[in-house]
């Protein structure tokens, strides 16, 4: 056992300077002494100070307003995103379009997702036109501060549907320790008991208090629950007075609304007092914080953006019996099934 920790010791440091976040899988970022002297707070200051810089060179391509709204809040929030007659022809396409989805329960919940690949976008031009419109492109990747392509799915969320505790989702969190992004652009109406999203504003900036709490929970995190011990740290709606924070801000909203979020920024989805269905175009980035620079992603270009889900899934699918797989394979589906 100790020649092993010896010969992974570089392999742990080297996670250091990654977006490696668990404090549970690697004895340096759990470390409560290194902790205690401030190793997780570090990496989080750093890693917002350079996400700072990468955003300065993003800014031009977003609209000011929808920059400083970001700014203060962690999320836009865009009602009528889209002309209304290619938004109910871009939602009409996907909701009868079926194909490969992969479906995964946690709590009362099962999410499912419909891969934004090459059968779909050359199944439904109008997603294509999604993926290229300046405007989706510039707050996703002023948001996420990297000039990348997220990864994009049709998300079905199925709330209230299997016999089981809360879905953990609905606790307040925080994705990780860095700036990354998701986005949501609404397919259907959300209510605001039926698994809305709701985000604490202002809760994306690296304030004293946050850094404080960061620092506070880094030295006991590796023995919290499991999702804050992997790196995903949760916090009580009481402790966000002690940050300077507001209660979260549940978005109730129409079909055809975009929200991009910081997701460094708490936030939880809401709880669903029925069982019901939300139904969106989902967008995730993430990528190594510590770089400066905000494009040279080769995984972008096209030709391979649309198919890096399906290549992760196959690859997840091959580490299943070491790494596990909790994406079941559901067949061709259609979003609305």
């Amino acid at each position: 056992m100790k020649t092993a920790r010896y010969l992974l010791a570089p392999w742990w440091a080297l996670q250091l300077a990654t977006g490696g976040k668990a404090f549970c899988d690697n004895p340096l970022i759990g470390s409560r002494r290194l902790n205690r002297l401030g190793l997780h707070e570090a990496r989080v200051r750093f890693a917002h100070w350079i996400a700072a810089s990468r955003r300065r060179r993003l800014a031009a391509a977003i609209d000011p307003a929808d920059r400083i709204a970001f700014d203060r809040d962690g999320f836009v929030e865009k009602r009528d995103f889209l002309p209304p007659a290619l938004f109910e022809r871009l939602r009409d396409a996907l909701l009868r379009h079926a194909a490969p989805a992969r479906e995964m329960v946690q709590g009362d919940t099962i999410t499912r997702r419909i891969a934004f690949d090459p059968a779909l976008l050359a199944a439904v031009p109008e997603a294509r036109a999604l993926l290229a419109d300046p405007a989706w492109r510039g707050l996703i990747r002023y948001a996420g501060s990297f000039d990348s392509e997220p990864l994009t799915y049709v998300q079905t969320i199925l709330n209230g549907r299997v016999e089981a505790p809360p879905d953990p989702q609905t606790k307040l969190h925080a994705d990780t320790f860095h700036p990354t992004v998701k986005a949501w652009l609404f397919l259907t109406d959300v209510a605001a008991d039926e698994g809305a999203f709701s985000y604490v504003p202002g809760s994306h900036r690296p304030t004293p208090q946050r850094l404080a709490w960061e620092r506070a929970k880094s030295i006991d995190a590796a023995r919290l629950d499991r999702l804050s011990s992997r790196g995903s740290l949760r916090i009580e709606a009481d402790e966000l007075p002690g940050l300077g924070l507001p209660q979260p801000r549940i978005l109730a909203v129409p079909a055809n609304t975009l929200v991009v979020a910081d997701t460094f920024g708490f936030h939880a989805r809401g709880p669903s007092v029925r069982p019901s269905t939300r139904i969106e175009i989902w967008a995730y980035g993430r990528r190594n914080p510590f770089l400066p620079w905000t494009g040279l992603d080769p995984l972008s270009l096209p030709g391979l953006a649309e198919r890096r889900i399906p290549w992760l899934w196959a690859l997840r699918d091959r580490l299943a019996p070491w790494l596990g797989q909790p994406w079941r394979d559901v067949g061709r589906i259609r979003p609305d099934a």
